[in-house]
């Protein structure tokens, strides 16, 4: 979110409430929408809808009774005693496969009800689950309905078990969607009896033993191929005085040139005296179609409900994705514009502010267990190029912090207090400070030694009540360090300038910040009353008046964490620490003058970007990884690098502003598959955390030492524990790739050597 540091505060010993059943929440609602969307998946992408010819030659069938092969199109106890079924002469059986259709399906059952005609639909599952009120319509209506599996599969490629699963889940649809059930079946691709093959049969005997009557056709209109109309009806005009099973089609394509034949050939065959009537009542069988029972009328409605929501979630999924990339392309425009004005304006408004800032300034260093890295702090702000006064605030540090400060025998004034947290120390020591000019400083922070000089110059205008620094990451090595030091030019300082620009800064870190004493005495000093006091005290500033401004020639390094338990704590609570503070100045978006600006502007901004683009991000990602299942994974693929590149454009420019190498920016795609996620889990475990009313404690940060290690050309390395390792160098109190009189001076100021990391933590 924001860059600062947190602190454990003793007095802040409210009971600790895990908010455990979001989380709960979260996996039933992760795993229902899983298993939606794998169902929207495989009915909707799987297989779907082809032309009748796409199966192509038929096998040998030795196995198919000769008795089925010649004998009529309804096919009954294929699995023991097949037997089969003729049409009566002068009787015409329609029946239409694929539906049903939205558009064609109303405008044939039209045409047949004009006519006063019944005939059989098999319906396709998916199809009958995606509009239940046509397959409702064609049982109202009197027509008989078949079932014509549930994605339309060739049945015969699939696993018995998968034969199973489309014929019962197509059962499942039509009792959901129409309260009743069907012993007809039409296998898709199906078509004569002297067709059929060992593989057809194989799928009939397993459809027979399951109960199901197959009913094929005996002239096919080959309407899928959309001839014309005459061509259609030339292929459906009977031989004879024979009766038929006319194979039509009402979903799968454009069925205009099938309405229009069926237009026209009820009529004439009627007038030939040919009767047209269901496929049960064509062959004399027993009524196919009952009601459905309870149970699987109820499961049908799940199954309908369930997919449906899935069509929806999918939907709602692609929208929410598009929005999330129409949202960081912006942000990274409005950025990158802002950066780029930014950086053009630096220069002229430095001069802008008025003379050179000469008084001293009271740095003050809130420490609680900061032994490991206390000693380069205070060094490398001692050889600040500006006067300064230097105070500890030792908030009742348990590892000897206060004594290792009074040894070094160091113009440090150092100031001991029971444990009362980082607001305390830090009001404590403006209690002490001699000058109005106050610059904020972390323990485990090292400044280069201009950073105070440079930090205090915009207070040459009397606007200006506090200026954000640089906080740069010291231990950068391995993926975590990379991955934070890109986070921290990347994102942190990006914004900053945006936010300088739009004059609505929401945060000067707690790493490096200057104040105006009089500014925060006026405001009653540190507030403590949330987890982000940097923060709350930057947007309290805001809104009484006053500009805070972003410089970011003035550096400061600190240590970031070396473990991802360590980063979780950390940026939940900053996470957790920021929303507390939006919540309370949230009366800033209907004020005028500067603290409107901070409203309108800065709590915007955050909203959108650091809040709820998160909280979209992981639908992105799971839309994303649908699509590389059962959408066009190259499409997926392509738009992901789209991002990926627009990410690395971004870097590249904020590490040039920042006068970094570029190389830590090869690790940016393995960062969007770990850190991006752990980051998102941050701000859906805060949401939830502020949402339900927990207080989230203070918390204890791990200290390394890695900012004692003598300087060099390098930044230092940290292995996964923190432990330096024997090759790196250090950044000390200057940049790892700045020019070797600053490296000169960092190695004058920390003057010893490595300290072995330690498990200190910061302030609580």
């Amino acid at each position: 979110m924001t860059n600062h540091r947190r602190h454990n505060a003793p007095r802040r010993r409210t009971r600790q409430t895990t908010p455990r059943t979001h989380w709960l929440l979260l996996s039933v609602l992760a795993v229902t929408l899983s298993t939606a969307l794998l169902l929207q998946g495989y009915t909707h992408h799987m297989f779907g809808l082809t032309s009748d010819s796409v199966t192509g030659v038929r096998g040998r069938h030795d196995t198919v009774p000769t008795q089925v092969i010649h004998g009529g199109p309804v096919i009954a106890n294929a699995a023991t005693s097949p037997h089969t079924a003729e049409v009566k002469t002068r009787t015409i059986a329609l029946t239409f496969d694929d539906g049903p259709d939205p558009v064609w399906t109303p405008r044939i059952l039209d045409v047949l009800r004009r006519n006063h005609v019944h005939a059989t639909f098999f319906v396709v599952g998916t199809q009958a689950v995606a509009h239940p009120e046509l397959v409702r319509r064609i049982v109202a209506d009197g027509h008989q309905i078949g079932i014509h599996s549930f994605t339309h599969p060739d049945l015969t490629h699939l696993a018995p078990w998968h034969r199973s699963l489309e014929l019962r889940e197509t059962q499942l649809a039509v009792a959901g969607a129409a309260g009743v059930t069907t012993a007809l079946l039409r296998p898709p691709y199906s078509s004569r009896n002297d067709a059929l093959d060992d593989a057809d049969w194989s799928v009939l005997k397993q459809a027979g033993a399951a109960g199901y009557v197959t009913v094929l056709a005996t002239q096919d209109a080959e309407d899928w191929q959309r001839p014309g109309v005459e061509r259609i009806l030339a292929h459906t005009r009977p031989h004879g005085h024979a009766g038929q099973i006319v194979l039509m089609h009402d979903a799968g394509g454009d069925r205009s040139q099938t309405v229009a034949a069926l237009s026209a050939l009820v009529p004439r065959l009627k007038a030939k005296g040919f009767k047209f009537t269901t496929v049960s009542d064509a062959v004399g069988m027993a009524p196919p179609v009952r009601p459905a029972g309870l149970g699987d009328h109820l499961q049908g409605l799940a199954l309908i409900n369930v997919l449906q929501g899935g069509d929806w979630a999918v939907w709602s999924l692609g929208l929410l994705m598009y929005a999330a990339g129409v949202i960081s392309a912006l942000r990274a425009v409005v950025v990158l514009i802002a950066a780029r004005r930014h950086r053009r304006l630096r220069t002229g408004r430095r001069r802008a502010w008025g003379p050179p800032v000469t008084e001293p300034v009271t740095v003050i260093v809130p420490a609680y267990n900061e032994s490991a890295g206390i000693e380069a702090a205070v060094r490398s702000l001692l050889a600040s190029d500006h006067p300064v006064e230097i105070i500890v605030v030792d908030d009742g540090s348990t590892d000897g912090t206060a004594d290792l400060v009074e040894s070094l025998h160091l113009p440090v004034r150092v100031i001991r207090q029971q444990n009362a947290g980082k607001p305390a120390a830090l009001n404590t020591g403006l209690a002490a400070a001699t000058w109005d000019l106050v610059v904020m400083v972390d323990g485990d922070t090292v400044f280069e030694p201009d950073t105070v000089r440079t930090i205090v110059q915009p207070f040459a205008d009397p606007r200006v009540g506090a200026v954000s620094g640089n906080a740069k990451v010291v231990n950068r090595g391995g993926l975590l360090g990379r991955w934070q030091h890109i986070e921290y030019v990347v994102g942190f300082n990006l914004d900053r300038r945006l936010f300088d620009l739009a004059e609505c800064m929401p945060t000067v870190p707690g790493a490096v910040g200057a104040f105006r004493r009089r500014a925060l005495l006026d405001l009653g000093g540190v507030s403590d009353v949330t987890l982000a006091e940097d923060t709350d005290l930057t947007m309290a500033l805001c809104r009484d008046g006053w500009r805070v401004v972003y410089e970011e020639s003035a550096k400061a390094w600190t240590e970031a964490p070396a473990s991802l338990d360590a980063l979780w704590r950390q940026r939940y609570r900053w996470c957790y620490g920021t929303l507390q503070a939006m919540w309370k100045h949230r009366g800033a978006l209907v004020q005028r003058g500067p603290a409107g600006k901070l409203g309108r502007r800065g709590l915007v901004y955050l909203l959108l970007f650091q809040v709820l683009l998160p909280l979209l991000a992981p639908v992105v990602d799971v839309f994303a990884l649908y699509g590389l299942v059962f959408l066009d994974p190259v499409r997926i693929i392509g738009l992901w690098l789209a991002f990926l590149l627009l990410q690395l454009m971004m870097g590249l420019y904020a590490f040039h502003l920042d006068g970094e190498r570029p190389g830590p920016l090869w690790s940016l795609p393995l960062q969007q598959f770990v850190y991006r996620q752990l980051m998102y889990l941050v701000v859906i475990q805060s949401v939830f955390t502020a949402l339900s009313g927990s207080r989230l404690r203070w918390q204890r940060m791990e200290r390394y030492g890695s900012l004692q290690v003598p300087g060099g050309a390098e930044a230092p390395r940290t292995d996964r524990t923190g432990n330096r390792t024997a090759s790196a160098g250090s950044a000390g109190a200057c940049r790892p790739t700045g020019p070797r009189t600053r490296v000169a001076v960092v190695e004058q100021v920390t003057g010893r050597g490595p300290t072995p990391a330690s498990d200190h933590s910061s302030m609580p």
